[in-house]
């Protein structure tokens, strides 16, 4: 294994990481959240509480997808190193 590979799945292995941190941690927030509207005014605790639960949610929501694309970019740069790799072995490109 080159220092390269070495190098390119640690930063792979570190986004799926912090990706898997994220949802972890998105699920646990969203695990109290109710999908249930407040009518009557006697509610208001409740609702405020899941007002803030919602507002974590939404503010950790941009870095999931900055993560989630950090993940992508990074499995396209491993899948088209090894894919040259494969090709320079078969002689196909030098």
């Amino acid at each position: 294994m080159t220092v390269a590979s070495l190098v390119m799945w640690s930063v792979w292995v570190a986004f799926v990481l912090f990706l898997t941190v994220l949802y972890i941690y998105r699920s646990s927030l969203s695990r109290d959240e109710e999908d249930q509207i407040f009518l009557d005014d006697s509610f208001e605790q409740e609702k405020a509480a899941q007002a803030v639960i919602a507002a974590k949610v939404a503010r950790i929501e941009p870095w999931v997808r900055v993560a989630r694309w950090m993940v992508v970019v990074m499995s396209v740069v491993v899948i088209a190193y090894y894919t040259r790799d494969i090709l320079q072995q078969l002689n196909i490109v030098h």
